[in-house]
């Protein structure tokens, strides 16, 4: 099918969802005053009808005509409205279920007479369903646009300890920072996004480093806050490398060299920031005549994601240094080949899962839909000494915003243990 056929099928769809659920908004409606019953319903097709509206124009005009933001924002407002209504179908989809079920008990049963007439017992019923199912919808709603409005840059501050065996005692509390996925494309408050990097600045780390993803599909995106992440520096260096999502692999290009420039121009971004951007190699950081490697690879994700990275020829030239610090943007990347063949690689840095930006952490408490895809996805692991951290992110991608998992800015203190 083409695009002419699919849209407004997949139109049609949602405006009988939308006839459905209406259904809920009559029952409770039914015994208000007339002004508050009219008011309300026109509300509801108002609202309706600009959503729909909004779908046909994404798809019937070029999108390329207004900003990315508007973009962004018009198909996630999408996307809610209707994820929100889901949660009303399920109650109205029950009473309906009960109409039903009592219709066909009374074809067998020529004794009792199901009476479908709307009596007060039926009506108590409908009235608590379609209640439920409002109540239902809006909490999703809800807290969707708070994550929104309040979620996206809520910045954290996260401290940990590192206890590392045979750490050189000039290196003993050392203050690490690290942040990840800046995704500087969805970016829609330039103001907060700068608060957050001053919480950086105010720690005042000795070292920083960035594990991947400074944009979404272009190197364009981080143009207009290259005036802000160029603030990010520390006495003894920004460390970086890349994320999946920094070699234009999630868009089409007109030739393969573009494709190519784009990822120089990347590598051209670093620069300007200040960065090192550590490509499959690594660093000696020496203090008082003692040193410890910064390790960086290129993206390495086990499964599907992008293999660029190769540790080999990172790790090449980190032998002398007793400790050993490794940037991998996928956390993956540990299981699949740190842990079973580098040994003597204390800490791997990472990032990626932004927590699926969408979960719950209560004390020792946590879940988010990201760990039935990733087995590390936020915080610290430890196995034989060796240790994993997985930064929950700074930015976001697609859904523009963070419910329960906020942007964070970790802390770490390395410690001789």
């Amino acid at each position: 099918m083409n695009k002419i056929v699919i849209v407004p099928v997949i139109g049609l769809i949602l405006l009988l969802i939308d006839l459905y659920v209406f259904q809920a908004f009559r029952v409770i409606g039914q015994d208000m005053p007339e002004f508050w019953r009219r008011l309300i319903y026109a509300g509801y097709w108002s609202i309706t009808g600009l959503v729909l509206m909004g779908y046909f124009t994404y798809h019937f005009i070029n999108p390329d005509m207004y900003p990315k933001i508007f973009r962004t924002f018009l198909m996630v407002g999408i996307f809610i409205h209707y994820f929100a209504k889901t949660f009303v179908l399920v109650f109205l989809v029950i009473d309906d279920i009960v109409r039903v079920g009592k219709w066909v008990v009374s074809l067998f049963n020529s004794h009792e007479s199901i009476d479908t007439s709307t009596d007060s017992q039926k009506i108590t019923r409908s009235e608590f369903l379609a209640k439920a199912a409002i109540f239902a919808g809006t909490i999703p709603l809800v807290s969707m646009t708070y994550g929104i409005i309040s979620g996206a840059h809520d910045y954290r501050i996260r401290r940990r300890k590192l206890n590392i065996k045979n750490l050189p005692k000039s290196f003993d509390g050392l203050k690490i920072a690290q942040i990840s996925d800046i995704h500087s494309g969805s970016f829609f408050n330039k103001t907060a996004v700068r608060g957050g990097v001053d919480m950086l600045l105010k720690e005042k780390p000795d070292i920083i480093f960035f594990t991947g993803d400074l944009v979404n599909s272009q190197t364009d995106e981080v143009k207009s806050y290259i005036d802000i992440f160029d603030k990010i520096i520390a006495p003894l260096g920004v460390f970086s490398t890349t994320g999946n999502h920094d070699y234009g692999d999630y868009r089409s290009w007109s030739t393969a060299k573009a494709k190519e420039h784009n990822f120089k121009d990347l590598i051209e971004a670093h620069k300007i920031l200040g960065w090192d951007l550590l490509l499959n190699e690594n660093r000696l950081i020496k203090i008082d005549g003692e040193q410890i490697a910064i390790i960086g690879v290129e993206n390495w994700g086990a499964g599907r994601f992008s293999k660029y990275g190769d540790i080999n020829k990172a790790y090449q030239g980190s032998e002398p240094a007793s400790v050993k610090l490794l940037l991998s943007h996928d956390p993956s990347h540990w299981d699949a080949q740190i842990i079973p063949d580098f040994p003597d690689i204390d800490v791997m840095f990472a990032g990626h899962t932004h927590g699926f930006q969408f979960g719950v952490e209560l004390g020792n408490f946590k879940w988010s839909p990201s760990q039935y895809m990733y087995k590390q996805w936020a915080g610290l692991y430890e196995k034989d000494d060796q240790y994993l951290y997985v930064n929950r992110g700074y930015g976001f991608i697609g859904y523009p915003g963070r419910i329960g998992i906020p942007p964070e800015i970790t802390i770490f203190e390395l410690k001789n243990g």
